[in-house]
């Protein structure tokens, strides 16, 4: 073969696949890199610093130079284009169409910001750090296209050796796949897991610290005590402070101006057992030992993947109950819910299964007029793994009374169905599914009582924000429009916010990285929110606005 046909057959004369391919200079992938920069700058759903914007801005960079080599790889293969330099009139031109464009984006990048975050309730930005981001963004595109370089000079030699046995094309896809091989064994294999034990040894040590100036309650009844089947130090860091931090019966009285219990509160720390049947029977057993199933309401409750549980919504639930309640939890993981969902989002299906039957057994087999109302709970990853649990065709000759479900993620098959689903001209953000008597869904407005049916035996209360990434993050995002983004979109979503391909899920993905820290947004559900949602679950009838105030304002006052 003459190095002209193998040039135009998009292989060296040696057999070779030109690293060229994937990293050399071309305008054309500068223009097209440029313009996914550009547009990573628009709004999304969350409130982007300038180092996340610049960094996920130079991943983009580097995609959109990556997909213009590749196509110009693949046209120059098939015979359609020759692989020859374009005029250097065009080059200049390209280069400073995407100058050009990548200054309007910057100058404009305040204005897209400032509309999530007016979205948001957050005052508006005093600067953008165009200098700032426009950096960051040049050195992640340089970084990765180091890495492409190394990708394709790898590939370049395994197709040199494959070529010795085989025809040219077939050595280079052997290259291809080769190198693609290696780099996935590279990362997955050594850095993502290097990462990941590091992250479970650091959260296993900070899990296992007890603070000397935390001291185990001396209340019999509590968990922890020296009468409990489970030992404070078994607890966990969160089961620890969850159970430190129970409400008094005088202070749930003193609120309420009238009579009050102290909540019970049971936790198992992941180290108080080796296996989930274990952990599972040893908070049973500590449950029946503290008279949870005495209560007027008993709540099983899935933590995140840290073992923690919102105070925003536990605390509200011993309040609306006047402390009448049980609640009881197993911890399953040390890593962050994000973290899981990404490594393993069904770790903690055995936790959760294993106690959901234990306790609903125990709890069938009690006299109906004397048992506790039943409950579900779950925030995050826990109420995915909550969901994944429920036998609803088992449990339907005698079902547990609800469930409170906050934050579902992408991945629960519940939620989609219930988006799926949903009855027609209902935004995808606040689902209406079927008449209400079983399924409703609410975010920070309520609307849990916008149906044309009464309650039935069980109520089921999914609590979501509009702007909540980890709730709509989804896959096809890289390829088609969201139902959410719709012109009937949340009041929480940026009206400025538009779907382009591969963008718009890039921005998601990071989006959902973000999604914490400011109250009442995104993953960061608050006690306000929650009271609704435990209302309509728990059946308390009587529930109003009013006392969602006040008591969101208690709240707030005694965690300040």
């Amino acid at each position: 073969m003459t190095r002209q046909a193998a040039e135009r057959a998009g292989v060296s004369a040696n057999g070779r696949w030109p690293a060229r391919v994937l990293v050399g200079p071309s305008a054309g992938g500068v223009l097209c890199g440029t313009l996914l920069f550009a547009l990573s700058l628009t709004p999304s759903m969350t409130p982007r610093a300038p180092v996340i914007q610049g960094l996920l801005g130079g991943a983009l960079l580097a995609l959109g130079y990556l997909l213009w080599q590749a196509a110009v790889g693949v046209a120059a293969w098939l015979g359609l284009a020759a692989r020859t330099r374009a005029p250097v009139l065009l080059r200049r031109i390209a280069l400073l169409v995407a100058g050009v464009l990548a200054l309007v984006a910057l100058a404009a990048g305040r204005g897209w910001q400032d509309s999530v975050r007016a979205a948001w309730g957050l005052p508006p930005l005093e600067g953008f750090a165009s200098v700032w981001i426009a950096t960051l963004a040049l050195v992640a595109f340089l970084l990765l296209l180091v890495f492409g370089r190394l990708f394709g000079r790898l590939s370049d030699r395994l197709s040199s050796t494959a070529s010795r046995a085989l025809p040219t094309r077939a050595a280079r896809a052997v290259g291809l796949l080769g190198a693609t091989a290696l780099a996935a064994l590279l990362l997955d294999g050594v850095v993502l897991r290097g990462v990941l034990r590091m992250i479970d040894e650091s959260s296993r040590l900070a899990d296992d610290f007890v603070p000397p100036d935390t001291a185990p309650p001396s209340d019999p009844n509590r968990t922890g005590s020296a009468a409990s089947l489970v030992a404070w130090e078994d607890l966990g860091r969160m089961g620890r402070d969850w159970v430190a931090r129970t409400p008094s019966a005088e202070a749930i009285g003193t609120f309420w101006g009238g009579p009050a219990r102290t909540p019970v509160r049971v936790y198992v720390g992941l180290i108080a057992a080796p296996t989930a049947e274990e952990r599972a029977r040893l908070a049973f057993e500590e449950l029946r030992r503290v008279g949870g199933f005495e209560r007027s309401h008993l709540v099983i409750a899935m933590p995140t993947g840290t073992g923690w549980l919102d105070p925003g919504a536990m605390d509200t639930l011993d309040y609306m109950t006047r402390g009448d309640v049980a609640s009881v939890a197993v911890q399953y993981s040390y890593l962050p819910s994000p973290v899981s969902v990404l490594v393993d989002p069904t770790h903690g299906l055995e936790e959760a299964r294993a106690l959901f039957d234990l306790v609903y057994r125990h709890w069938t087999g009690l006299p109906r007029e004397d048992r506790p109302r039943l409950t579900l709970h779950g925030l995050s990853l826990g109420a995915f793994l909550s969901q994944e649990t429920v036998p609803l065709l088992d449990v339907l000759g005698d079902p547990f009374d609800g469930a409170m479900w906050a934050g579902s993620p992408f991945l629960s098959d519940f939620w989609r169905m219930v988006v799926d689903r949903r009855a027609p001209g209902s935004p995808a953000w606040r689902p209406r599914f079927g008449n209400g008597s079983l399924v409703r869904a609410s975010n920070q407005e309520g609307a849990l009582d916008r149906f044309d049916a009464d309650w039935g035996p069980m109520r089921l209360v999914l609590l979501q924000y509009g702007s909540d990434p980890i709730v709509f993050f989804d896959w096809s995002l890289a390829l088609r429009r969201p139902d959410w983004l719709g012109p009937d979109r949340a009041p929480d979503l940026s009206p400025q916010m538009r779907w382009f391909p591969f963008v718009t899920f890039a921005q998601v993905a990071v989006d959902m990285a973000l999604a914490l820290g400011v109250p009442g947004h995104g993953h960061d559900y608050q006690a306000q929110h929650y009271a609704p949602a435990w209302a309509a679950a728990l059946g308390v009838e009587d529930w109003s606005s009013e006392d969602t105030e006040r008591l969101a304002e208690h709240l707030d006052g005694a965690s300040g």
